[in-house]
């Protein structure tokens, strides 16, 4: 097809083996569309063998598709003409659907922000809706390991389509191996020497909310979109935080059904396993039959049943199984608070999490030391690479690392929803990170984490040390057994996950290794600075 402005893009068309006139589905994707999403999706052949009409498609300069590739710019132009051109294909009965994960979720939002008539549906997974807040910062920090791997994964893609040898190789290299401690880590020399035009560099230079992010985000275009879709998520995926709040919004002010699942995955694959822990056979995908049934109902009109059915579906880890709810749960809080001997970092049972006043230690302190030499590595959760649950008892050891933990249950717990941790905390410098991690420690004494939360400290909110500061963890949903403890872990880094705070007044584009500044914080619990954990608990049960 030819885009408005006269520029060819490329797709493969898969058609049902029958007569008949059938509904699209439209994918958009950057990476081949030989590869089509099959990582995580079932191959174009299956959903065309279900009566449909499946067209692949590379986004204007990728792949086979002529013109130049510019990180979402013409995505909502070039969506709609693809829309248009696509629902005209021969065969067709007039209604398209679209489907897809991460940059192809993306382009689901753009097509969506333009209303093209034909389309009557979306099923966006793993998405940025906001993307300063979903996807490239988290609480203000850059998120470096995932947007350092996908930048160049993107420019190698480039400079193979460009057939740039070196360039390739150079960046291919740096793929299977980070370049995490260059002098400027945030910045290295393999992005600045042969991807200078990268997306990343505007993200970088960009590090507070401002019209850059507002211009690009589809949150900014949405607004009055009103269109029935089927959002998917993972406890783990890096790009949660986005998913909920498209749900949430279109939920607040969208007259058509909207469904939301979340299973225990990292951004890919989406199967039973997540880091070392495995949740089942119950947590293989379903995604693709669920998706059958939802284009069935919305272009097909097959009454399949889903509006007899709960709107949100999510799997509970620990109990390692699906749970329905009327919407996503928003459970009251109950607060445990720190109380601890001024010893959190040098013994894991000396920090406690606890609801008993009597258990408190008022106007106690801990500090808490960051060594840029040897910053406290990140290990799974959703912002590390790999992503998801790992034994991590061997970190909490670690003295810059403040342990608080409840005493065994002696009742289960049921979580949903997002934990939030309140910090009283102030340091010297003129910034700092703070990084929390909620675990489930296990009688035999090891820790796997359940989720985390990273709040960067600056100069502003570090200037006012008499506000705590509130840390907002990753959604879970999860069942703490009897006989286990909850863990919270706090420290003042978790790199490579997201990029290490030197505590200077320079800016994190042009900060160096050897600008980075030891830095101790100080974390108070009891009497008015009383930080506590936030905990959204569904039920209690024996």
């Amino acid at each position: 097809m030819h885009t408005r402005d006269g520029v060819r893009l490329d797709a493969d068309v898969y058609r049902p083996d029958a007569v008949g006139e059938f509904p699209v589905l439209l994918m958009r994707q950057p990476y081949g569309r030989e590869i089509a999403s099959t990582v995580v999706y079932a191959h174009p052949i299956w959903y065309a063998s279900q009566g449909y009409i499946v067209v692949i498609q590379d986004v204007r300069g990728r792949g086979t598709s002529e013109g130049e590739f510019k990180l979402f710019a013409r995505e909502i132009e070039d969506g709609e003409d693809s829309v248009n051109w696509a629902v005209n294909l021969p065969g067709s009965n007039g209604k398209l659907g679209m489907y897809g994960f991460s940059y192809q979720g993306m382009t689901q939002l753009y097509a969506a922000a333009a209303k093209p008539a034909a389309l009557k549906t979306i099923c966006p997974a793993m998405i940025g809706y906001d993307l300063y807040t979903d996807w490239a910062y988290e609480g203000g920090a850059f998120c470096l390991q995932t947007n350092l791997a996908w930048a160049i994964q993107l420019a190698t893609e480039t400079a193979r389509i460009k057939g740039n040898t070196q360039a390739y190789q150079e960046l291919f290299t740096a793929a299977r191996n980070l370049p995490l401690y260059d002098h400027n880590p945030a910045r290295p020399e393999v992005l600045k020497n042969f991807a200078p035009d990268s997306f990343y560099h505007d993200w970088l230079e960009h590090s507070h909310s401002d019209e850059y992010w507002e211009k690009l985000s589809p949150k900014t275009y949405l607004q009055d979109v009103d269109l029935p879709m089927f959002h998917i998520g993972g406890w783990f995926d890096a790009y949660l935080r986005g998913t909920l709040n498209l749900y949430r919004d279109m939920v607040a002010r969208n007259s058509q059904r909207q469904e939301l699942l979340i299973g225990p995955w990292t951004h890919l694959p989406w199967g039973r396993q997540a880091g070392e822990v495995d949740f089942g056979v119950k947590a293989a995908s379903p995604v693709d039959q669920m998706q059958i049934r939802w284009f069935d109902r919305f272009l097909k009109d097959i009454n399949t049943g889903i509006f007899e059915e709960p709107t949100v579906c999510l799997f509970q880890m620990g109990a390692n199984s699906w749970q329905t709810f009327s919407e996503f749960p928003n459970p009251t809080h109950k607060s445990y608070h720190f109380s601890s001997t001024g010893l959190a970092s040098i013994r894991e049972d000396s920090g406690q999490l606890t609801t008993n006043p009597d258990d408190y230690i008022l106007d106690a302190v801990d500090a808490l030391v960051h060594d840029p030499w040897r910053p406290v590595p990140s290990l799974g959760g959703h912002a590390g690479l790999p992503g998801g649950s790992f034994e991590r008892s061997h970190i909490d050891c670690r003295n810059d690392v403040l342990t608080y933990t409840t005493a065994p249950l002696d009742s289960a717990l049921d979580i949903a929803g997002e934990a939030i941790v309140e910090v009283w905390s102030e340091a010297e410098s003129t910034s700092y990170d703070l990084c929390a991690v909620l675990s489930q420690v296990y009688p035999d004494g090891k820790v796997y984490n359940l989720t985390q939360g990273y709040f960067h400290c600056d100069r502003e909110s570090n200037s006012q040390p008499s506000n705590p500061k509130h840390i907002k963890l990753q959604a879970t949903c999860a069942k703490i057994t009897k006989g286990n403890a909850l863990r919270l872990s706090l420290s003042a880094a978790c790199f490579p996950a997201y990029v290490m705070n030197t505590g200077s007044n320079l800016p994190m584009s042009s900060a160096t290794l050897q600008d980075a500044k030891i830095i101790t914080v100080k974390i108070y619990s009891g009497g008015e600075k009383a930080s506590k954990l936030k905990l959204p608990i569904v039920s209690v049960s024996s």
